[in-house]
């Protein structure tokens, strides 16, 4: 079978089993006390994003050809970006829960739709959250149009057949994720007024 056509019924087959979770399990979605509509996670988003790409490449080269490709530096890397940046998001929303008014912070605020709370933060949309997500969704299509690429190529080599990505577009994702960390942590500090006006602006909305 063609090498392509293995890549993207392995990229369907782990999107599909994404969004069963999600529907299931809340994967997409923030740590939060409500028990309904949670928001969309952009940290969790993230993960899965490369999480899904990288793996997709990886078991097409293991059906294709019976071996194991060689992950690179820069995919390592990559990953232990996003797994970071899951893991502050993590420890930041259960601090935040043990504040006293959870019912204002912001993971505790009902979602609105997919893209806009991965784009949000308590200002509402979020030009670092847009940054962060274009940068991921440019460098995740190459990606795969990268792979893709070498799957077919006449020069295969198994030593990097997924492709390496350069430092320096490391040290952009890194310091996008970076900058989304560190703002995550103050989006709680001293904005419980806040956080309740735009509870009963969205609550006026849906009714």
């Amino acid at each position: 079978m063609n090498p392509k056509i293995i890549f993207w019924l392995v990229f369907v087959a782990l999107t599909a089993l994404v969004l069963i979770l999600n529907a299931k399990y809340g994967l997409l979605r923030d740590e939060s006390t409500r028990e309904t509509k949670k928001p969309y996670s952009y940290a969790r988003t993230q993960l899965t994003w490369w999480t899904v790409i990288v793996l997709s490449g990886f078991t097409t080269v293991i059906l294709k050809h019976q071996e194991i490709p060689t992950l690179t530096d820069g995919i390592l890397i990559l990953l232990g970006i996003s797994s970071a940046t899951t893991m502050t998001a993590r420890i930041t929303d259960n601090s935040d829960q043990d504040q006293t008014n959870t019912k204002d912070i912001i993971q505790n605020l009902p979602g609105e739709n997919f893209l806009i709370d991965i784009l949000s933060d308590s200002n509402g949309v979020s030009i670092h959250r847009l940054q962060a997500v274009l940068f991921n969704v440019v460098i995740g299509f190459w990606f795969i149009q990268k792979t893709l690429a070498n799957l077919v190529s006449s020069s295969f080599d198994m030593s990097n057949i997924l492709p390496d990505i350069e430092m320096n577009n490391l040290i952009l994702m890194g310091l996008s994720a970076g900058t989304y960390a560190a703002l995550k942590t103050t989006e709680n500090k001293g904005t419980s007024g806040k956080n309740t006006n735009l509870k009963d602006s969205k609550t006026n909305e849906n009714q």
